[in-house]
């Protein structure tokens, strides 16, 4: 089960994320144990995958959004730069970033089936 105690060992700024949620502890767990289920992950793997960057930066950019208003620093850090070079359409390997962003989704489902 999910805990602002395993969330902050993650990296998570907690305190942030419960005051987005209006103070509501309860809210905010709820809403990070969705977050590795967010369909931007797969788009975004799956986008690359395809040299789609339009549709890449896209899901990126709207991956960003959810996990730094949950306020998950270390996957919203990572997101955030591979938007940035999404952004700029960057001709690079995506791989080993993108690889290191599905890691971190893989670390927040253990945190949220604990």
């Amino acid at each position: 089960m999910i805990t602002v105690e395993k969330l902050n060992e993650f990296g998570a700024d907690t305190k942030d994320g419960i005051s987005r949620c209006m103070g509501m502890e309860s809210l905010y767990l709820k809403l990070v144990g969705m977050a590795p289920d967010e369909k931007n992950f797969d788009l975004l793997k799956e986008s690359i995958e395809e040299n789609d960057l339009d549709r890449a930066f896209e899901a990126a950019h709207a991956l960003k959004g959810v996990m730094a208003n949950l306020s998950l620093t270390p996957v919203s850090e990572k997101v955030s730069e591979i938007t940035e070079l999404l952004r700029g359409r960057t001709e690079t390997d995506y791989g080993p970033l993108l690889n290191e962003i599905l890691d971190l989704r893989e670390k927040l489902k253990e945190l949220c089936a604990d």
